[in-house]
């Protein structure tokens, strides 16, 4: 997030700091500047930004890659507006920082010889399609240009694409001789990858052979804890199977005969004192 605080200022109200060298600034400023955005029929996909170049003798710079959810809306001349106007409002916000205005395509071929503008490509090679490795060829007169001051062109645009981009001279271009190097760099990634595969799957059975392990004894010495929680779940057990007690067939019965052995000695007493008042 590049909103880095809000502070209140007396008599001037609430007061915004930002962080200027965060990528998502330049997204912001294009939303305001851009009508397009805010309405949903152009979107920024991707943006790569080095704000902090390092060398002094290289400014900072910014490529985004912008596409279209109507056919008829081009992406590119939205953001960059009529005679550069848009742009020139964002630029000005950056202090004069140059920003790189492309197209966002599926083809992985298309995106980088977009990303690499303004220099001009012939031809990008995917020579390894699932580590992202591109070879581009171009021109002799344009390969400074592809490449930037100190590598910025083309470190922005590995960036904005995501795949590791090689530059090459298209006149000087041995292609067996690079896909013999291109195959070695493809089996020693696969023999990365499956060392890191082996590594994972054996710290996973070393992970669930010691929780197994810490289970079994947990069962055979349990914690205090573990004693309590135990001797309370015992007590609840024994507590719902005890029965209530039953009473005795024979027992109503004597309670009321006696009874009854009362309520005639009782009558018995009671008949001497009737005579005695007569």
């Amino acid at each position: 997030m590049f909103l880095k605080e809000v502070s209140e200022v007396p008599r001037r109200g609430p007061q915004l700091f930002v962080g200027r060298s965060n990528a998502g600034l330049v997204v912001y400023l294009f939303e305001n500047e851009v009508p397009e955005i805010q309405e949903g029929s152009v979107r920024i996909v991707a943006v790569a930004r080095e704000a902090n170049p390092p060398s002094r003798s290289v400014g900072p710079r910014t490529k985004v890659a912008v596409d279209s959810i109507e056919r008829e809306v081009d992406p590119v001349g939205a953001c960059i507006g009529a005679r550069g106007s848009r742009i020139q409002q964002v630029v000005n916000e950056l202090r004069g920082e140059k920003i790189d205005v492309i197209r966002w395509s599926q083809d992985p071929g298309q995106y980088i010889a977009n990303s690499l503008s303004p220099a001009r490509v012939e031809m990008v090679r995917l020579v390894d399609p699932v580590g992202q490795h591109a070879h581009v060829l171009v021109p002799p007169d344009q390969l400074s240009l592809a490449i930037g001051r100190e590598g910025q062109n083309v470190r922005l645009a590995a960036r904005l694409t995501g795949w590791k981009i090689d530059i090459k001279n298209s006149t000087e271009y041995d292609q067996e001789a690079e896909d013999a190097v291109v195959a070695e760099l493809i089996s020693q990634r696969e023999e990365e990858e499956a060392l890191q595969q082996q590594a994972e799957e054996r710290l996973a059975a070393e992970q669930a052979a010691r929780a197994e392990e810490d289970a079994r004894l947990r069962e055979l010495y349990p914690l205090p804890e573990d004693e309590e929680e135990y001797g309370e779940e015992q007590a609840e057990q024994e507590f719902s199977e005890e029965e209530p007690a039953e009473v005795e067939a024979g027992s109503e019965t004597e309670f009321e005969a006696e009874a009854e052995t009362t309520d005639a000695a009782a009558e018995a007493d009671a008949e001497p004192d009737q005579e005695q008042v007569r």
